[in-house]
């Protein structure tokens, strides 16, 4: 299948891979904070250092042209550019790394596509007003986003808003797993959400009054989604709860910025729940008619950012004031089939149907929006870790695959990133798991990089723009592993595809593959996710 004008990237953020902490006058943010509080992050790593990116501009670009990647997807911090976050002091040693690195990148004919929220909020406004749980986050990230339009904005002709808002809301503000780590049960999620949605509908406008005549570029936001699917196709409950699961993930944010208000759904379920616990208004925020219309088509193109499935089935959660939650307020449960591959990251499994799935809903739901894969990688999580990474050339390889099927399907994807370039800082998670392409040796204090196997199988994808046929395929796959000689790997780890099984098809749930989930059920867990 050739892809028209179709680019190939990979992707990294700010906190998880520049380190440089301190240097340079940048400011502390509330991932510098959070990471430096013991028992909040695996074996008490930090991001202080990482990969050391901010040393490494001209060595890291040299392995995107390694790669032929077309473009490449990082963050600006917010706290290097604005240390306090207010923009009465610029730190213009942060803006000359960025511009070091957008300049190379150009040089080297390779598009940066641009995230300004990558979650490092500067720790002063958190400090002072809560963070996103305040409305005055909206005008200090326009100034923010306006700062890097300023200096960026000739150059840089991709934006994202945020990444991954679901994360931020949820797991900064809910269940206190990330920074600033608030646990705002059943209302901190929902009002840090609120101001993001306005906070980036706000910047877009900015653009498009100030810099688009100038400047061309197109602004638009990364959001993640994993796909549910009904445990039971033909139970209509089933189904619902699947709808609902991915209408309280993704259209939480895509709904308002698409259509203008949120989903149908989360509005009925979150204000009879509300009701029921004899508040007086619904614990999720409404917007007024002119915010719905400011807030509307507030898009130039979608970034999906997807890496799991989940199985859904319906479950009543009680409506009890104190154990409101987001999670409770779904009125489901999540499931996962024992059978599918999990190589890494406990809340992700290998499941490439949902991919296609997912991209079709984008389609039908938002009217079929130009889209941008932001992120899609799949992670190990072993102490050793070699670089014959097999199981991760499967995993794109398959999803990489259902995406094709999606084009072919006609939904509007203009470009892939894998995720991630590096090995890097897994929020909560420390340096446990690895997402990369190029392994980082993290005890190195000059933090080498290493090629895995999936660097060869994915040069291959992208100077092909995608799948010549099967054969072909397969024999990419062997020459990357072969070319993963023993010399050129780190210390000895029991292949993983070894112990893993990989899912060449699944079944739709029938009463037979059901009753394996059931029996299985111990298996079965609520999870949480991830970037």
């Amino acid at each position: 299948m050739y892809l028209l004008g179709f680019s190939w990237g990979a992707g990294s953020s700010a906190y998880q891979t520049e380190g440089a902490w301190d240097k340079d006058g940048k400011g502390l943010s509330i991932w510098d904070v959070f990471s430096h509080k013991k028992g909040k992050i695996q074996q008490n790593d930090t991001g202080d250092s990482s990969c050391e990116g901010y040393h490494k501009v001209k060595d890291d670009v040299s392995l995107i042209k390694e790669l032929k990647l077309n473009h490449y997807r990082f963050s600006i911090s917010w706290p290097r550019l604005i240390p306090t976050g207010i923009k009465y002091h610029i730190n213009e040693k942060g803006i000359q790394y960025y511009d070091e690195l957008i300049d190379h990148l150009l040089e080297s004919k390779i598009t940066p596509i641009v995230t300004l929220y990558h979650w490092d909020l500067p720790q002063v406004l958190q400090e002072k007003y809560g963070g996103w749980q305040n409305i005055s986050m909206v005008n200090h990230f326009n100034e923010f986003a306006n700062l890097c339009f300023e200096r960026f904005g000739k150059r840089v002709k991709y934006w994202m808003t945020f990444n991954n808002p679901w994360s931020v809301a949820v797991e900064g503000y809910e269940t206190g797993e990330h920074a600033p780590g608030l646990r705002l049960k059943g209302t901190g999620a929902y009002r840090a959400a609120h101001h993001i949605i306005k906070a980036h509908a706000k910047v877009w406008h900015s653009y498009d009054t100030q810099w688009r005549g100038k400047q061309k570029g197109l602004v638009g936001i990364s959001l993640s989604g994993d796909w549910g699917e009904p445990v039971d196709i033909s139970n209509q409950k089933d189904i619902e709860a699947a709808e609902r699961y991915v209408q309280f993930y993704l259209g939480w944010f895509a709904t308002p910025i698409f259509h203008g208000d949120y989903p149908q759904v989360m509005k009925d379920f979150i204000g009879r729940k509300s009701n029921q616990q004899g508040l007086g208004t619904s614990r999720l925020p409404t917007f007024s008619s002119q915010e719905k219309s400011y807030i509307k088509g507030t898009c130039d193109f979608l970034g999906i950012g997807h890496f799991t499935t989940r199985y859904i089935t319906q479950k009543n959660n009680p409506s009890v004031r104190s154990s409101s939650s987001y999670f409770t307020d779904r009125d489901l449960a999540e499931l996962v089939d024992p059978r599918w591959p999990d190589p890494g990251s406990e809340w992700l499994y290998s499941v490439p149907w949902g991919f296609r799935r997912l991209l079709n809903f984008v389609k039908s739901q938002y009217g079929n929006p130009m889209i941008y894969v932001t992120e899609n990688g799949v992670s190990e999580k072993m102490l050793c870790t070699e670089l014959c990474d097999d199981w991760r050339i499967q995993y794109y390889k398959d999803y990489i695959n259902e995406m094709l099927k999606a084009i072919k399907d006609g939904v509007n994807v203009k470009g892939y990133t894998a995720w991630s370039l590096l090995d890097k800082f897994e929020w909560d998670e420390g340096y446990s798991e690895r997402f990369g392409l190029y392994y980082v040796d993290f005890r190195n204090k000059n933090k080498p990089r290493y090629p895995k196997a999936s660097v060869q199988f994915y040069k291959r994808v992208i100077s092909s723009n995608g799948f010549p046929n099967q054969r072909e395929v397969e024999n990419w796959r062997r020459k990357a592993v072969e070319t993963c000689s023993s010399s050129n790997q780190l210390l000895a780890a029991d292949p993983l595809t070894s112990h893993m099984e990989m899912v060449t098809e699944i079944v739709v749930p029938t009463v037979c593959t059901l009753s394996i989930l059931l029996s299985a059920v111990f298996l079965m867990f609520l999870l949480r996710r991830r970037n």
